[in-house]
């Protein structure tokens, strides 16, 4: 199979990357609705609608705003600008759905943690939406830099570089079952198993970002490097509390 991979059916090229994009949110979804269905949920039906809610219109805002930023070079051109616009980025999203989240908790007066339910449908999710990224190779703006490792590939303009999409796609697996082994095995407090996903998947996009051809802004880091240390600052009492618990 060549990357890009680009497949003609009844003589049309298919867009793979925005195919598995559409089934990534599909199958979340439906993922979300199975686990909800097995597990009692400590929030009323209206108030988790109103949460799904916030966090779509959140993540829409976060995952575009992160995608222009991820792109400071780019001549502003109307077909660039437009271009712009459909960028988006997994870790802008999240986080702006974070926030969309605590928006919407806040205006209806919604206590309880809501995070948990969303955690192995997101990762399902991503992990199908980047099999995407993988596909599409220099088509997205998700490959890695130049490298003369053995994990090196061609990815379609003849150049060995970093596979970071099946980087991420190894440690989505082995997040999968960490954090399924820890949610059985551990009395774990409502909403830290979405606290634990967040750091750990920030966490793993922080290191990755450096195998990428990034524009780095301040301190040496990527747009996305900064909002990777936003987030835990975010979290700092979630990370204190855990370390000295841990101790």
């Amino acid at each position: 199979m060549q990357i890009p991979f680009e497949p003609i059916i009844f003589g049309y090229h298919i867009n793979i990357h925005l195919i598995l994009e559409y089934a990534a949110f599909f199958l979340g979804f439906r993922y979300y609705i199975f686990l909800k269905r097995r597990q009692k949920d400590v929030i009323s039906s209206n108030n988790r609608l109103s949460i799904i809610l916030g966090a779509a219109l959140g993540a829409l805002i976060g995952s575009r705003l992160v995608g222009i930023l991820e792109n400071p070079l780019v001549e502003y051109t109307q077909q660039n600008l437009l271009q712009l616009l459909n960028t988006k980025t997994i870790i802008g999203g999240l986080f702006g759905g974070l926030l969309g989240v605590e928006l919407a908790k806040k205006i209806i007066g919604e206590k309880q943690s809501s995070g948990d339910l969303f955690v192995f449908p997101i990762v399902l999710g991503i992990f199908i939406g980047r099999i995407g990224c993988f596909l599409s190779g220099i088509n997205e703006f998700t490959y890695g830099s130049e490298t003369t490792s053995i994990f090196g590939m061609d990815l379609g303009n003849g150049i060995s570089r970093h596979p970071t999409s099946l980087y991420e796609l190894t440690f989505l697996i082995l997040l999968f079952f960490i954090l399924n082994h820890i949610k059985k095995n551990s009395n774990l407090k409502n909403g830290n198993l979405f606290k634990l996903f967040m750091l750990s998947y920030f966490g793993f996009r922080f290191f990755i970002e450096f195998l990428k051809p990034n524009v780095f802004y301040v301190f040496g880091l990527s747009s996305i490097q900064l909002l990777c240390v936003i987030c835990y600052i975010y979290y700092y009492k979630f990370i204190f509390q855990s370390l000295k618990n841990a101790s």
